[in-house]
């Protein structure tokens, strides 16, 4: 027995005294975890404890869980609630077919509960790590939670089925996003399409052309919320802000068209520099009435959602507008996911930008990397898991940081981004070629949620350093090629770096060279001169007068090809992009260089080996707790 061990049950022992006067605790973050919030959380955590606090309509139990993939199977469960005037709690997991089996390991520790007429209310607490291989790990990466309620409490024979009372929300319990406070007041301009048709088809993106205010004077954007039309919040998957070339004709303001479409205006194709990118994830909490004289406007706003979770900048960087090298006009892209190719749609949702006249010490940017999105780069079918990775190499941060910023530039918040077979998306960041921590990274990536997630530290990227985007997908369920596009059934493997100060640097990506790829399924000359998109096969004859891209299909992938092929990929040559503002380019721009040879590979922070984690943290947090659980005790007594 460790020498610890009878201390910390007299700990416990005391800690279950304490916890009838943690009605204190403070929690941090919020969601409704169902859109009429009937359902709502509240947590907040330290360095090895999650606390958490629900409130559902119900006067039964309670199901709250952690799940893989937001179904019920494999899922981490606690099921609670308050009988009698008694509050229970007990401790659950479902095998992979879905049964419920209670733990032999309790893991919660159930704080209070409380209930009234319409409403059941507990709060509970959990270590990060359980070290129970029944419970779910929780890290900084997204969490998909599961819930559920009845109107009856657990019986003898265990909880009822709950019905139609239950669904899933992807959240970030350790990274839940920035705050959405600015001071009251605060002046703010909407880019808002007005009642767009959304074509009947899986995937749309729509753009549109809007001028900023025009200001005597420089101001900062400190904060940007999406406005997202009511019934519309699976519709609109992303939204992307491009700063367009100041000489823009007027009468392209306020124009829309499909984005990528052969007829799309040529002005649309002057708007290249991302200036901010919102994904769908924030909780949507509450409906917003904005009072106006404008009659249109009222009506549409009406059926507005506004998410609490946008993006407000850090107190000492803001987005800058007014001067003469600041956005005049921008292009706002939405991509419209409609994959039941529902008819009659009609869209006004868009972004509101906060702006003041008080001025933050930091213009920030924007920075693209990743794969440049092109079917150069393409997944095969069949495979659990296929790496992917888009290089910001050290020759354009070389390049462009010596001659913009040699002291480097801060990161402060990160966007990773991939469609339906991305299932893990890391930042890295190397210095020298040595890594480092990475800059951001999601091990259970949802293409149904994605953010900005802010650092808890800046970051500093150097004139030098390299970064790499990479993606981690699964094409099980494909039986052809996937390819780099814009449509969700293609792939993008991108990260959106906000960062200060401001550089002429816009985007930092490789593509993998096409001739290693071919040479692979045996290709060994294409038709030239080049006059089709995608070009045609040559020879060997088994491929000849086929695209490209039907050659790789018609090749027959195995897991084992596919995971030589991938093998290859990553060593093969890449294609640089390192782009300035606009449509101007760094001299690296199209060069094929090798990729970086890597002395070392950071991954994610080590779990502290189970058998130990319960003398270790029993042990740091030891003198403190027994204190303050002692001196409680003591007081209690003296007043008996």
């Amino acid at each position: 027995m460790s020498e610890n061990q009878p201390l910390c049950a007299l700990v416990f022992l005391s800690s279950l005294f304490c916890s009838a006067c943690s009605q204190g605790t403070r929690f941090v973050h919020s969601a409704a975890l169902d859109a009429d919030g009937r359902y709502n959380i509240k947590w907040g955590f330290d360095e090895s404890t999650i606390t958490f606090e629900v409130e559902v309509e119900t006067r039964g139990y309670i199901g709250f869980g952690l799940s893989p993939t937001g179904a019920m199977s494999s899922s981490d469960i606690v099921i609670g609630g308050v009988l009698s005037g008694s509050p229970y709690l007990l401790d659950y997991y479902t095998d992979s077919n879905r049964k419920v089996h209670k733990d032999a390991l309790q893991s919660y520790q159930l704080l209070y509960g409380r209930e009234n007429d319409t409403h059941t209310v507990l709060a509970f607490s959990r270590n990060l790590q359980t070290c129970d291989d029944n419970d779910k790990v929780i890290t900084g990466s997204t969490v998909r939670v599961i819930w559920a309620f009845h109107a009856e409490d657990v019986g003898v024979s265990g909880p009822v089925y709950h019905g139609m009372n239950r669904g899933r929300k992807s959240l970030r319990l350790l990274n839940p996003g920035t705050s959405s406070s600015i001071p009251a007041g605060t002046a703010f301009f909407d880019l808002q399409n007005e009642e767009v048709p959304v074509p009947h088809k899986d995937t749309t993106y729509w753009c549109q052309i809007f001028k900023f205010p025009e200001l005597k004077k420089k101001h900062h954007i400190i904060r940007i919320e999406p406005m997202i039309q009511k019934g519309h919040e699976n519709l609109v998957h992303h939204i992307l802000l491009y700063q367009c070339d100041s000489n823009l004709n007027k009468s392209e303001i306020d124009r829309g068209h499909e984005c990528y479409h052969p007829n799309m205006p040529d002005s649309f194709f002057t708007c290249e520099t991302v200036l901010f990118a919102w994904a769908i994830g924030g909780e949507v909490l509450f409906h917003v009435h904005v009072h106006s004289n404008n009659k249109k406007f009222q009506i549409l706003n009406r059926n507005y959602f506004y998410p609490l979770q946008g993006f407000t900048y850090p107190p000492h960087v803001g987005m800058s507008i007014g001067t003469s090298i600041d956005p005049v006009y921008v292009q706002m892209e939405i991509h419209f996911d409609n994959p039941s190719l529902q008819r009659g749609i009609v869209d006004s949702s868009g972004l509101r930008l906060y702006y003041s006249p008080s001025l933050r010490r930091y213009d920030a940017g924007v920075i693209e990397t990743g794969v440049w999105v092109s079917l150069y780069h393409m997944l095969p079918p069949g495979m659990q898991d296929y790496i992917t990775e888009g290089h910001c190499t050290q020759e354009c941060l070389q390049e462009s940081l010596d001659s913009e910023m040699p002291s480097g530039i801060h990161v402060f918040a990160v966007l990773l981004h991939a469609h339906l077979a991305g299932r893990a998306i890391r930042a890295r960041h190397f210095r020298q070629q040595v890594e480092l921590q990475p800059l951001a990274s999601d091990d259970q990536f949802d293409f149904n949620f994605q953010e900005f997630q802010p650092l808890s530290q800046e970051r500093i990227i150097l004139p030098g350093d390299s970064l790499i985007t990479e993606c981690r997908y699964n094409t099980k369920g494909r039986m052809n090629m996937t390819w780099g596009g814009l449509s969700t059934r293609d792939e993008m493997c991108l990260s959106y770096l906000l960062y200060y100060p401001r550089v002429n640097l816009a985007r930092c990506e490789s593509l993998p060279e096409i001739t290693g790829q071919l040479k692979f399924i045996g290709v060994k000359e294409i038709q030239e001169p080049v006059t089709t998109w995608p070009f045609v096969i040559k020879s060997p004859k088994k491929y000849s007068n086929l695209l490209f891209t039907e050659a790789m299909d018609k090749y027959k992938w195995t897991r084992k090809r596919g995971k030589a092929f991938n093998d290859i990929v990553r060593k093969l040559p890449i294609n640089v992009r390192c782009s300035k503002i606009g449509q101007d380019e760094w001299s690296i721009q199209g060069v094929i260089i090798s990729p970086p040879e890597l002395k070392s590979e950071q991954t994610s922070a080590a779990v502290v080996a189970c058998r130990n984690v319960s003398e270790i943290q029993c042990g740091r947090s030891l003198a403190p707790l027994l204190t303050a659980c002692l001196l409680l005790i003591l007081q209690t007594c003296l007043h008996l």
